[in-house]
């Protein structure tokens, strides 16, 4: 496996860590009080310094595998697939603490379904399709709107603002992440109809082979 797979893989293994620091622990009714108490008051500002170091390896091993020339079908496949699990994942982690609607995070698992669907049947017929520059766009939306929501605790302690009261009654700092996550579930919606537009041949009916 050469570098660039290896970061794309390393983007995979730091999805358990990032939302460890997310969410309090609560199994069968085992709630570690000290654990829990750490992660109410700093996990959040880890989970973003982990899900920065994630975001920045799909920088890299896109980088690396362009100027190595080492892009393979692998490659492809994976830093796709680590995207979409890494950003799905931290999703529901907010969607389990109430900062963000069950309703836009489907919007975004939906989108995905759709593309990996056309990719699959591209894949039949020997095509293995990249992310395209919209696509990417709509990454990058993404891990913008995601740092700043996981970096939204740490800014209204600053501003003196509280965040589980927040969740309920928006505060400047609350909205301006709203404002962010629905950026990014706008362009989320539109690279999606991009790519299924660009895509519809595949969809047409053929005879099994």
């Amino acid at each position: 496996m050469n570098l660039p797979n290896k970061l794309s893989l390393l983007r995979i293994i730091l999805i358990p860590v990032t939302m460890l620091f997310m969410l309090p622990i609560s199994i069968y009714g085992f709630e570690p009080e000290g654990w829990n108490a750490f992660i109410n008051n700093h996990g959040m500002l880890i989970a973003g310094i982990v899900f920065i170091i994630a975001s920045l390896t799909d920088f890299f091993d896109g980088q690396i595998a362009r100027r190595c020339n080492l892009i393979t079908d692998l490659g492809k496949f994976l830093d796709s697939l680590a995207d979409k699990m890494l950003v799905i994942a931290v999703l529901i982690a907010f969607v389990a603490i109430g900062r963000i609607s069950p309703w836009l995070l489907a919007v975004i698992v939906l989108r995905e379904f759709m593309v990996t669907g056309i990719r699959l049947v591209a894949s039949k017929e020997g095509v293995v399709m990249a992310a395209k520059m919209i696509g990417k766009i709509k990454t990058t939306t993404q891990m913008i709107a995601i740092i700043y929501l996981m970096f939204e605790p740490t800014i209204m302690k600053i501003t003196g603002d509280d965040y589980a009261a927040s969740l309920n009654s928006p505060c400047v700092v609350s909205v301006i992440g709203d404002v962010l996550f629905i950026v990014c579930v706008i362009m989320t919606i539109v690279s999606g109809m991009d790519y299924l537009i660009k895509n519809k041949g595949y969809l047409k009916d053929k005879p099994a082979a």
